[in-house]
């Protein structure tokens, strides 16, 4: 925008320049009240206005994009302001009671939620690569089709919670973590270090067959 106008400007002091008379004075030379007018232009009186004006559209053009970024984010898929911690913050979602939220199919990238009540809280297909649930209380929670690669779920209590097709490739689960009654349909554990009990107690129910990574959860559990 603000090149378009330079170069307008430019051509109006490059004609009145070259030009021995504006074209103002051919319609007009005949008055008296305009022969001042007619006179040959200032060089610098043009300059002068051209930078002005070069300056005032400049100032324009900061402005309409700053106007653009303030839309972009305002039409921003929602999904992805989650992302690295999003509106929630690093600190935000620890130690609340988040139970029976709605967070299906959202980024929680390494989203920090230890401590807190996520009782029936709806993780179904969120990517939650990283997310800390430290002795966090995910009872009930539907995690189906989540991504939890990494997920820290130590100490977590994710009794009859459903994992139904969930990827929790390298999850940590130290300490007491308790999937009693869980449902583990599909789930991928590749790389996930259980205690004896705890794995003994996963193969007891574990079935199916992830969608995504084409891995048994038997053969994932070392069952």
């Amino acid at each position: 925008m603000a090149s378009l106008a330079l170069a307008s400007a430019a051509a109006v002091v490059v004609g009145s320049r070259f030009s021995s008379r504006p074209a103002f004075c051919v319609r007009a030379a005949s008055q008296e009240s305009n022969k001042q007018a007619c006179q040959k232009p200032d060089a610098g009186l043009l300059f002068s206005k051209l930078e002005l004006h070069t300056k005032s559209m400049q100032h324009l053009g900061r402005a309409a994009l700053i106007a653009a970024a303030a839309a972009a984010l305002m039409f921003t898929d929602p999904a992805l302001a989650f992302k690295g911690g999003g509106p929630y913050g690093q600190e935000v979602t620890r130690g609340l009671d988040l139970s029976g939220k709605d967070f299906s199919g959202k980024t929680l990238i390494k989203q920090d939620f230890k401590a807190s009540n996520l009782r029936q809280t709806n993780f179904k297909g969120a990517k939650l690569l990283g997310a800390s649930f430290f002795d966090a209380n995910l009872t009930g929670s539907d995690l189906t089709d989540a991504d939890l690669r990494g997920a820290d779920l130590s100490l977590t209590n994710a009794a009859k919670a459903n994992f139904t097709n969930a990827n929790l490739e390298g999850a940590l689960v130290t300490g007491n973590t308790s999937f009693k009654g869980a449902i583990i349909t599909g789930a991928d554990f590749t790389d996930v270090l259980f205690r004896d009990d705890q794995r003994n107690y996963l193969c007891s129910v574990a079935d199916g067959v992830n969608s995504v990574t084409g891995n048994s959860t038997r053969d994932t559990l070392g069952c």
